[in-house]
């Protein structure tokens, strides 16, 4: 099994910080040869849970952006130092280039040094300016370049987290 050569072979046995093996709620992880031997090698299992940000289709998301990212390598890395380079580079393109659909096709870097608004506010007049000046090309109103107060992987508490939103942008403007 990959988890045990890997992990005989990385000397987690000789390590005091072991690693977690993270995983959906399928069988394969829940096989009791499989619980018995990560217990032996020290590794934690942990499985996956609805709306929490290391769940299962979060990482898949995530891995699918990776692995169709251009440069990423067919036939793998050649040694450790270049898989973490370019891991490197890909976290950088995906904080400052990548525009993110769920927080309206801004980038996380502009989002959090609050350059968002005036990048929607902009992007809402020249789409409004483009409908004034040719409407019969508009089926209906323009995108919504509304800025997403809070973004969150727990719905249920986006009331919650929208009031500490505003409370603090009610503190800064102060």
């Amino acid at each position: 099994m990959l988890a045990k050569r890997t992990a005989l072979s990385e000397g987690i046995a000789a390590i005091g910080c072991k690693p977690v093996l993270h995983g959906d709620n399928g069988p394969t992880l829940k096989a009791s040869t499989v619980i018995g031997m990560l217990s032996w090698l020290g590794i934690t299992r942990s499985y996956s849970r609805p709306r929490v940000s290391d769940d299962n289709a979060f990482i898949e998301s995530l891995f699918r952006t990776v692995k169709y990212r251009h440069g990423f390598p067919k036939k793998g890395f050649a040694d450790l130092e270049s898989a973490r380079q370019w891991v490197s580079k890909f976290v950088g393109w995906y904080d400052n280039e990548h525009l993110h659909s769920g927080i309206q096709y801004v980038t996380p870097a502009q989002r959090h040094r609050g350059e968002d608004r005036a990048i929607l506010a902009a992007r809402d007049v020249v789409y409004r300016q483009a409908r004034a000046k040719n409407p019969l090309r508009w089926s209906g109103p323009t995108r919504n370049w509304t800025l997403i107060s809070a973004v969150t992987l727990k719905p249920e508490k986006d009331d919650v987290t929208a009031q500490v939103v505003n409370e603090k942008l009610i503190a800064l403007s102060a």
